[in-house]
């Protein structure tokens, strides 16, 4: 297990915990009552710990690097996945994971960022940062879902779009603006869903959705607290006092309306019951699902468009 920075009381007891452990294995000593003394603290740290998070150390959890990631998600709650490759006009990206699939018996698109979770994997996938094919294979995608009459469930986590030169000449911004016009224009129900980190137009590219849904330890910003506090204060020192002013985490932005649903983490985070939070992610999607059945393609479309319309409106006139 990889411990964050401000967990290392925790990694602590779970140290001792697994001492005790190797030692009853080459012995006859029982153990149990003291390990579950030294359980019941691990627990009660974990609820105390987390239940008063700074959102830098909630950025710090959602970019846990044993968090459950997109695939995690579709090899567990999406059968018959089919993947599909490629913009049709320069290549595939493999920052953006798309295809068709099952979700609990209904047809659905499935769209998503994949950050890898080894050196290997988060190179082939870009650290789950998307050119503009990857933006175009995403409209590409959402375009057929459009004519088959299949939902949109879409998978965010990353950093931003990527930002390189190549992306840039390629016309990153053009591929990001369409790819939030072809959310909007979709006929049938979207749900998106902010599984660990949701950056910039790189994330809303593919969560302009009829409900958006984040994980309690995710966040969402139009900027990471680094390069906010770059811009602003002229040094990266101050990310903290930028995760704090930028109101990037769920309850924040629940809150401000801009996300319509919190989904709750076991305690200690998605990383420590990875299975346990993929489950409950599900059922959240399948609530908002279900709440947007039997709506036509213009209901959907209008709802969803005054729906971004009204964020920021809180508090003013």
């Amino acid at each position: 297990m990889h411990f964050l920075e401000f967990e290392k009381p925790i990694a602590e007891l779970e140290s001792k915990i697994e001492e005790l452990r190797h030692l009853a294995d080459g012995g006859d000593l029982n153990i149990a009552d003291e390990v579950k003394k030294l359980q019941d603290k691990v627990d009660k740290l974990l609820r105390a710990t987390y239940a008063k998070l700074t959102p830098a150390q909630k950025v710090q959890v959602a970019r846990h690097p044993n968090r459950p990631h997109c695939l995690d998600y579709v090899q567990a709650l999406i059968t018959d996945f089919t993947p599909l490759a490629g913009d049709r006009l320069f290549g595939e990206d493999r920052a953006v994971i798309g295809g068709l699939g099952r979700f609990r018996g209904r047809s659905v698109v499935v769209i998503g960022q994949e950050k890898g979770n080894d050196t290997e994997s988060r190179v082939k996938h870009n650290f789950g940062m998307a050119k503009p094919e990857g933006y175009r294979k995403a409209q590409r995608l959402m375009a057929m879902a459009d004519r088959f009459n299949l939902p949109v469930i879409s998978l965010v986590d990353t950093a931003g779009a990527f930002p390189g030169v190549s992306a840039e000449e390629r016309g990153q911004a053009e591929a990001i603006a369409k790819s939030i016009e072809s959310c909007l224009r979709l006929n049938v129900p979207m749900v998106s869903t902010i599984i660990g980190e949701g950056g910039s137009g790189g994330a809303i590219a593919i969560a302009a959705a009829d409900r958006v849904l984040m994980l309690e330890h995710s966040i969402y910003s139009v900027i990471s607290p680094e390069g906010c506090a770059s811009i602003l204060w002229r040094s990266a020192a101050n990310a903290a006092d930028a995760a704090q002013a930028l109101r990037l985490t769920a309850q924040d932005l629940k809150e401000l309306a801009v996300i319509d649903r919190v989904v709750m983490e076991p305690i200690g985070g998605a990383h420590r019951r990875r299975e346990e939070t993929i489950s409950a992610l599900g059922n959240a999607i399948e609530d908002a699902l279900e709440g947007l059945r039997g709506q036509d393609g213009a209901t959907l479309r209008q709802n969803r468009r005054q729906k971004f319309l009204d964020m920021g409106q809180k508090g003013l006139g």
